[in-house]
């Protein structure tokens, strides 16, 4: 039996720390249609879901404006983007880069990313960290339904040919726990991120890491379990 494995990150939130980035971006595109935007919490509590469903949340009083909000929203993100500094904007959490080169200079772990991210924002950030060419496999929201569907874990067994049985998701959010589950993929929340460590275990994480040191050992854990 092959012991290939295939583990699998979501970005803002598990690798990215970019809530200031997307603050702001949320900001200025309520502030478009002259409006507030909701508390800083329920912004954060939707990062992970593609854009137009994310917006639908967080305005569900307003169906007439979710496209203005999501095109405000895009011109807003590009153009902080342009403005400001994007490594302090959307730094890398403290230690994910060893963590990845690390799980990447094993020949039998094959990484992969799925994002609730564009495809532009994504390869805004491998060029901004540089960390791009350590993933065999990239969903991003622009080709698959948002999370918690399982279709961007779907693609990545379908392009590495791994197994789900083999496969991780690691995430922060509640949609990664339950688009793993959906999947067949082991699931690993890090308590880091946007959504509470409780939310988590609720939605079905196999087992919670503090510190990205813990994750190997984390993925061993789980891969091994029933």
């Amino acid at each position: 039996m092959s012991v290939l494995r295939l583990v699998v990150f979501d970005v803002d939130g598990t690798l990215v720390d970019s809530q200031a980035h997307i603050w702001a971006a949320m900001e200025r595109a309520f502030a478009s249609i002259g409006h507030s935007p909701p508390p800083r919490p329920s912004v954060l509590g939707i990062v992970g879901l593609s854009l137009p469903v994310a917006m639908a949340r967080l305005a569900p009083d307003m169906p007439d404006r979710i496209e203005d909000l999501v095109a405000a929203y895009k011109a807003a993100f590009a153009a902080l983007r342009q403005d400001d500094d994007g490594a302090l904007l959307s730094p890398l959490f403290p230690g994910a880069r060893d963590c990845l080169e690390a799980l990447a200079a094993d020949p039998w772990t094959l990484l992969g990313i799925a994002t609730g991210k564009s495809r532009r924002g994504l390869d805004h950030l491998f060029e901004l960290h540089g960390f791009g060419g350590l993933f065999q496999t990239v969903q991003v929201a622009d080709d698959h339904p948002s999370k918690p569907h399982p279709a961007m874990l779907e693609a990545c067994l379908r392009e590495t040919g791994a197994d789900e049985a083999r496969s991780v998701i690691v995430g922060d959010t509640t949609f990664d726990m339950e688009m793993g589950r959906a999947a067949g993929f082991r699931t690993v929340g890090v308590n880091w991120g946007y959504h509470a460590a409780d939310a988590l275990r609720a939605a079905g994480a196999d087992t919670l890491i503090g510190e990205f040191s813990a994750l190997p050992s984390a993925i061993e854990t789980v891969l091994q379990g029933p």
